[in-house]
């Protein structure tokens, strides 16, 4: 039933990461249940995979199960639209266009799957993955039996880049992933309204654009490493300095990349990797980069902007170890 030491760098944005001890693409719940049966009648740690955007592989890779749901639906009810896990971002925004349904261009350019970004509340422009959600259907596997649950939005405890999916997740701690997360993602309703379909398409290739050409999306990535910081944790007399660069994200931050920058990091280097000079909040895998030579990147970041700020950055990152 499960795939033997499947590397896992090819399926992750970094092109980083060791094979998994073992290795399982899920086509339907029936399939996730099996999958968590045996892996549990093994003792094995479980990681659910989505579309590892956000994910830092060590370089020994998994030592357990490594569950990926492909979940592939994707079905317009009126002005709802009802999403598998699986389904790519880029896939359901394509499909808007389609159906002529707006609401979710905001999300042009973001990568990875519908299930991750509902887990890490997925934001950008000012949007974030909680204001198009209608209902969240996941597995509950800690339960002997797996059962089914399905939330409406206020239930599902969306936070910054915080869901209950992630929560109550043993795994969103560094490593800590136990005998895996307590619920899996299936599929999601999101609310839409109608719109423009050229209105629409055209809304979403420029957020693409401003991606292309502001992010290092020329070398593998995963995204912005830190969170960006919210106001109100900024220390009152360094406002007055950051006035101008302060963006809502929803709510008032400011930009990491520019503390990054501000600290004289743009450009700095360990083995492969390199924290980017055109998006400093991106380490990128400039030259075969291990999930060592990006740790390092890591603390360094942060200790030097602890010192120039003595503000504490918080990743966004996933550690599987």
């Amino acid at each position: 039933m499960f795939e033997n030491k499947i590397e896992l760098a090819k399926y992750s944005n970094y092109k980083i990461g060791g094979a998994a001890r073992y290795f399982f693409a899920a086509k339907t719940v029936e399939d996730i249940v099996c999958a968590v049966e045996k892996a549990r009648a093994e003792k094995l740690p479980i990681f659910t995979l989505g579309g590892g955007t956000n994910l830092l592989i060590s370089d020994a890779g998994f030592g357990g199960l490594v569950l990926k749901p492909e979940i592939g639906l994707l079905k317009a009810e009126g002005n709802l639209i009802r999403v598998g896990a699986g389904v790519q971002i880029s896939e359901l925004l394509n499909y808007s266009i389609t159906k002529s349904l707006s609401g979710f261009e905001w999300a042009g350019g973001l990568p990875g799957t519908v299930g991750g970004a509902i887990r890490g509340n997925a934001g950008a422009f000012g949007g974030e993955t909680k204001d198009n959600i209608n209902e969240v259907v996941s597995l509950d596997i800690s339960a002997k039996i797996p059962k089914i649950v399905k939330r409406n939005n206020a239930e599902c405890k969306f936070g910054y880049r915080n869901s209950i999916f992630k929560i109550d997740d043993p795994s969103a701690s560094s490593g800590q992933v136990g005998l895996g997360p307590k619920e899996i993602i299936i599929e999601a309703v999101f609310k839409m309204k109608k719109g423009d379909k050229k209105a629409i398409r055209a809304a979403i290739e420029e957020k693409i654009a401003y991606r292309k050409a502001r992010q290092p999306l020329e070398y593998p990535n995963i995204g912005s490493i830190f969170k960006n910081v919210d106001l109100r944790l900024v220390p009152k007399k360094l406002h007055s300095e950051f006035k101008e660069v302060i963006k809502k994200d929803p709510f008032p931050v400011v930009p990491t990349a520019y503390l990054i920058s501000q600290a004289g990091l743009k450009g700095v280097s360990f083995g492969g990797a390199m924290i980017s000079p055109k998006h400093p909040n991106f380490i990128v895998n400039a030259l075969g980069a291990k999930a060592e030579d990006v740790k390092q990147l890591i603390k360094l970041v942060k200790s030097g902007v602890d010192k120039k700020y003595g503000i504490k950055l918080e990743e966004e990152v996933i550690y599987v170890e």
